[in-house]
């Protein structure tokens, strides 16, 4: 019996060092393209609309083992930007999308550089909404503004190039933002992003 315990000490001390490797903080950066599902529905005819913009997103979070994490951050969703003449009368609106979010994240290591995941979580998103209408009676503006909590969840995949920078291409989307002011819709956020371990 005492020999197993000194073994299963032993196995401790040497896995120890492992464990603790494993375990890390980490920050990246991404670059990609949002789109708001329904940021284009319900316009007059004539009217043109692009849901889809440019994208950024900070984030950060900690890796307790090879297969779990929590992350947190920041996304610029870009704008929903439409325009068009409805009656004569020259309409332009901007819809400006923005959320922060905290994720669990399982991932699942295969070879020996590569890892796919997926990510559940909650969100707290802003819409801000403007308009301004134009014709012989003269200019007019309105805005809008909704915050709202909800449902995050995305999949990507993950490659290291050395211990401590990596790569990951991925899929979110963010539940039904907005509200009764500016309408709801779900945003997708489409990206690569660099990443940091600080091993």
């Amino acid at each position: 019996m005492n020999k197993a315990i000194i073994g299963a000490i032993a196995a401790m001390a040497i896995s120890a060092p492992a464990l603790a490797q494993q375990s890390h903080a980490y920050v990246g950066g991404l670059i990609g393209q949002s789109k708001a599902a329904d940021g284009c529905t319900g316009l007059p005819s004539g009217f043109s609309c692009d849901n889809k913009d440019t994208a950024f997103k900070l984030y950060g979070g900690y890796q307790f083992n090879p297969h779990f994490a929590v992350e947190g951050g920041y996304a610029d969703l870009g704008k929903v930007k439409g325009s068009g003449v409805v009656s004569g009368v020259n309409l332009d609106a901007t819809i400006k999308l923005s959320a922060w979010d905290v994720t669990a994240v399982g991932s699942w290591p295969f070879a020996n550089q590569f890892a796919v995941f997926g990510k559940l979580g909650g969100y707290y998103g802003t819409v801000d909404s403007t308009a301004t209408a134009s014709g012989a009676g003269g200019t007019a503006s309105a805005a809008a503004k909704d915050s709202n909590t909800g449902f995050t969840y995305g999949v990507g995949a993950r490659y290291d190039f050395t211990r401590n920078l990596a790569l990951r291409a991925e899929w979110q989307r963010y539940n039904k933002m907005g509200g009764d002011n500016t309408g709801k819709s779900d945003v997708d956020l489409l990206g690569l992003s660099l990443l940091w371990k600080f091993i």
